[in-house]
C-alpha cells in the first residue's frame, strides 16, 4: 500500500511539473501577445490622432469654403439690387421719354393740322391723296370735321373712302 501512495505521489508530482510547464509556456505566449497587442494599441491611437487632425483640418476648410460662398452670395446679392434698381430706373426713363414723344407727336400734328387748315381744300386734297392712306387718316382726325368734309369733297372718292373709313374706326 505504501507503495501505491508513493507512486500515486510520484506521478501527481510528475503531472504537477508537466501542468506548471504548460502553465509557464502559456504565460510566455500571452506575454508574447501582450507586447503585440500593445503595438496594435499604439498603431490605432496613431490612427485615430491621425483622423481627428484630418477631421479638424476639413471642419476649417469648410468653414473658410463657407465663410467666402457667403461673401460672393452677398456681392450677387448687392449686384442684382443694383441691376433691379437700374431696371427700375430705364423703365420709368422710358416711360418719360414715350410721353415725350407722344407730346412731341401731337405738337407736330396740330403744327400739320394747322397747315392743313389753313390750305385750300383742293390743295390739302391733292397732297393728302398722294400720301400714306394711314397717315393720312391721322392727319385728317386732327382736324375739325368741317375741314375734314370739305377736303374729302375735293379728293378722288375711292381714297375719300378709305380716309372715311379709317376715321370711322
Amino acid at each position: 500500500m505504501k507503495l501505491v501512495i508513493l507512486f500515486i505521489l510520484t506521478f501527481t508530482s510528475l503531472m504537477a511539473i508537466q501542468t506548471s510547464d504548460r502553465l509557464f509556456d502559456c504565460t510566455e505566449i500571452f506575454k508574447e501577445r501582450k507586447s503585440e497587442l500593445l503595438v496594435e494599441l499604439e498603431r490605432i491611437d496613431e490612427q485615430k490622432q491621425a483622423l481627428s487632425a484630418l477631421k479638424i483640418a476639413t471642419e476649417e476648410l469648410l468653414l473658410k469654403k463657407e465663410v467666402r460662398l457667403k461673401q460672393k452670395e452677398e456681392v450677387v446679392d448687392r449686384k442684382l439690387s443694383e441691376v433691379t434698381t437700374k431696371e427700375d430706373s430705364i423703365k420709368k426713363m422710358l416711360k418719360r421719354n414715350e410721353e415725350v414723344l407722344k407730346q412731341t407727336k401731337n405738337i407736330k400734328m396740330d403744327k400739320i393740322a394747322q397747315t392743313f387748315a389753313k390750305m385750300k381744300p383742293a390743295a390739302s386734297a391733292n397732297i393728302l391723296s398722294d400720301m400714306d392712306t394711314k397717315e393720312a387718316a391721322s392727319i385728317l382726325a386732327s382736324l375739325k370735321p368741317k375741314t375734314v368734309g370739305k377736303i374729302l369733297t375735293k379728293m378722288d372718292s375711292k381714297k375719300a373712302s378709305e380716309l372715311t373709313l379709317i376715321l370711322a374706326r
